[in-house]
């Protein structure tokens, strides 16, 4: 589980805007007119519409996109009663997710109020307002009256995650590791430890599923659920075992298949473990700290099965994985309610997506090659895009089918389209590559490791787990820093060049004559650049010391290429270098080239430059998909530009005729698909969804993509450095701390791609 520091997560939320969710305009607003429509006197239309039929709301309003997430704070996260104020940032987590998951807009609501029917009577009162309700860490057994009574006298879809969100994903898991284990839900002994409102909904969701409930042993606090017992509600007593004789978990678990932990961490011994059928399950579902841990419990059993909420592990049991397209669904179709036929059909479908082939973006982003259905993989992964398509049009049937819902969906194909297309694509990329980076962590420099900004993305990245840092600078001067902001330096490298042996300075300036030393550079300055951190952090990366390197935040652009060109150079069969950005946008990624290298490329020039990106976008498992820009299209205006352009795609054609690629061609066609079908059907990226583009010379690609970024709100990351021998990027000057981040993935994605 990535590590995070208190004044990470304090400045994540404070910095900029405070919070982490906004409410944006959907419409028009720039004229008077537009207001006039927006407000009054126009606003009243559509008002008087709704009050004649009050269905129409979700016709002009955004009800039907809108969800509350409601919270009392008794019991939040693992932070127990802190009260409704302190849950804010939580609620407005699940804001945040709901909306990078499946589209759904979300106010946050936290309600000061303990008393149930005072709490109820509450969000009955603004429930107009909103399509569905989300409840959220509410304690038990309130939490149980609380969501009862709101499905009686609201018709939205009311759902208290809590509950029901690891009852749905757990018995997903439950479904398909019964099945690898050779065994059937209803012969497996069950042992549940815990009887929250979590505790209570699984075992709800796994009798549902094909559990016997006389199989289920439940143990609270104080031991196991049996009928011996008198102090137990109504809730435990539905689960209450007719066998008194066992009483603690070690008894429990003895002889049984399965054991699902939703109590407190390290409970579960290797020996209880041990005890326990021939392929067992184990879901010790604890965070952060798990019941059991993965390893420990792997240790204890060759033939056991695993799961937890972690997400360092195999077989993480999380929420996202439900909740997001569930509502989505019951949206969907105006369901009034979220019954147990559409939670069953969200099981059933995240099950039975666990089963598919994998997508090779999800294998690339957890460094695999081959996840498939089996032990160690029994529920998808939440980043995988089929869950909005999958789950959210399971739970629209099953609402459908179940006569809740008030809105009927007869062309399911379009509707997964719309599902698939519904989602912005601006963060997938960099979560993905992330999550990559992670697989394989590779040795980075910080060639200018004596600036807070890059202690701290160094910090990041370590404790993330995508790098592991080498800073170049004083060391007195790093440890300086790092205690006035504290930074943790533990486990980095620190390297002086300065102040290294100099045999050490020596052998790298030697290495470098000899590369150097027909080219006007005496082994006496070959010697001394090796003072300079550029030079001896390409030395350090040319020698295979290190395996990147990032530096430029200090200096301007060039000196750190001309050092890396000179130590490193580049790639075989390739002339130059180039720049890439990657704009991160709603609608996806775009990459920009050459924004950085080259002033006036040549016709041959541009086609080496676009090869050099082509490739480089592959390596993020996109398909490439290039326009080669121009004032011109196709030959429509005169000029030295068009015509070198031309011939550089017909360079392209005709050395590469596998790549997608086409111009001379005007920005505005080469992203308007209609527009360049209405007037050049000819083109071959006519219906290919551009996402690549090349420029005729730096000043066109540099002023774009500056222009985007602080105009059209896009994410630049980048400079990329293509074609160099080994992995050196070049951060912009007064980079921030995320996108020096952003550069070191990219790196160490750079590097692993250059070791297959």
């Amino acid at each position: 589980m990535a590590k995070f520091r208190r004044e990470d997560a304090l400045d994540y939320h404070s910095n900029g805007r405070p919070g982490k969710i906004e409410v944006i305009p959907t419409k028009p607003y720039s004229t008077q007119h537009d207001l006039t429509l927006a407000y009054s006197p126009g606003v009243a239309e559509p008002c008087l519409e709704i009050a004649k039929t009050p269905e129409d709301v979700y016709k002009y309003t955004a009800k039907g996109n809108l969800v509350a997430v409601i919270s009392n704070g008794t019991a939040v996260l693992g932070l127990g009663n802190i009260g409704s104020l302190a849950s804010k940032p939580v609620m407005e987590g699940k804001g945040l997710l709901f909306k990078i998951f499946a589209d759904i807009d979300v106010f946050d609501i936290e309600v000061s109020a303990t008393n149930i029917d005072e709490f109820v009577q509450t969000v009955k009162n603004i429930s107009p307002t909103f399509g569905g309700i989300n409840l959220e860490d509410i304690k038990a057994p309130e939490c149980f009256e609380i969501e009862r009574k709101l499905k009686e006298v609201l018709d939205i879809p009311i759902m208290h995650d809590d509950q029901h969100g690891t009852a749905i994903i757990s018995a997903a898991g439950l479904i398909n590791a019964v099945e690898i284990s050779n065994k059937k839900l209803g012969d497996i002994k069950l042992v549940i430890n815990g009887a929250g409102a979590s505790a209570n909904s699984c075992a709800k969701m796994y009798i549902a599923v094909g559990v016997k409930k006389e199989n289920i042993t439940m143990l609270d606090s104080k031991g196991v659920i049996h009928k011996g017992r008198n102090d137990l509600d109504q809730y435990k007593q539905f689960f209450a075992s007719e066998n008194t004789s066992i009483n603690t978990l070690v008894e429990a678990i003895n002889g049984a298949d399965v054991f699902v932990g939703l109590s407190k961490g390290n409970i579960l011994t290797k020996e209880m473990v041990k005890s326990m059928n021939k392929n067992c399950i184990v879901f010790a579902l604890a965070n952060p700290v798990p019941e059991i841990s993965y390893e420990d419990a792997i240790s204890a059993r060759p033939d056991i099965i695993v799961a937890t909420g972690r997400s360092d592990t195999p077989n993480q049991v999380n929420n996202v994985l439900g909740f997001p397209f569930i509502f989505r669904g019951a949206l969907d179709v105006r369901s009034n309610t979220i019954n147990e036929e559409m939670k069953l059909a969200a099981t059933k479908a995240i099950a039975e997506l666990a089963k598919e082939t994998v997508p090779e973006y999800v294998n690339l982003a957890y460094g695999s090659k081959n996840l498939s259905f089996g032990s160690e993989y029994i529920i998808p992964k939440p980043i995988d895009n089929r869950l909005i398509s999958a789950v959210s049009s399971a739970v629209a049937k099953a609402a459908i089918d179940s006569g809740v819902a008030k809105y009927k969906i007869t062309d399911w194909e379009a509707y997964k389209l719309e599902l698939e297309n519904r989602l912005g694509k601006d963060n997938k990329l960099m979560r993905s590559l992330a999550n990559k980076a992670k697989s394989n962590p590779k040795r980075v420099i910080f060639a200018e490791a004596d600036t807070y900004k890059i202690l701290k993305a160094a910090q990041l990245v370590r404790d993330e787990g995508i790098a592991f840092p080498i800073l170049l600078g004083n060391l007195n001067k790093i440890e300086n820093l790092a205690a006035e902001n504290n930074i943790d330096l533990n486990d980095m490298q620190i390297i002086d060049p300065l102040n290294v042996e100099e045999s050490k300075r020596n052998t790298f300036g030697d290495m470098f004559w000899e590369k150097r030393k027909r080219k006007g550079v005496t082994q006496y300055d070959a010697r001394k650049l090796m003072r300079d951190r550029n030079y001896f952090g390409a030395m350090m990366l040319e020698s295979e010391q290190a395996d990147a390197m990032i530096s430029g935040l200090t200096r301007k652009y060039g000196l750190p290429i001309t050092s890396a060109l000179q130590c490193i150079g580049v790639k075989p069969n390739i002339k130059r270098v180039a720049g890439l950005y990657i704009l991160v946008t709603k609608k996806g990624p775009y990459f920009f080239a050459d924004t950085t290298m080259n002033l006036e490329p040549t016709s041959e020039e541009l086609a080496e430059i676009a090869i050099l990106t082509a490739n480089t976008v592959k390596q993020y498992n996109i398909v490439p998909r290039m326009a080669m820009l121009s004032y011109s299209n196709f030959g429509s205006a005169e000029g030295d530009v068009p015509k070198k352009v031309a011939k550089a795609v017909e360079i392209l054609h005709k050395n590469n005729p596998e790549l997608i690629i086409d111009g001379d061609v005007q920005a505005n066609f080469a992203v308007n698909n209609s527009l360049l079908k209405e007037q050049f059907p000819f083109s071959t990226l006519v219906d290919k969804d551009v996402n690549t583009f090349i420029f005729p010379n730096l000043a066109a690609g540099n002023i774009s993509y500056k222009l985007l970024q602080e105009l059209g709100g896009a994410e630049a990351i980048g400079p990329i450095l293509m074609g160099l021998n080994k992995p050196v990027h070049v951060l912009q000057l007064g980079s921030s701390v995320r996108e020096i981040v952003n550069m070191v993935t990219l790196a160490v994605v750079d590097a692993q791609n250059r070791g297959k």
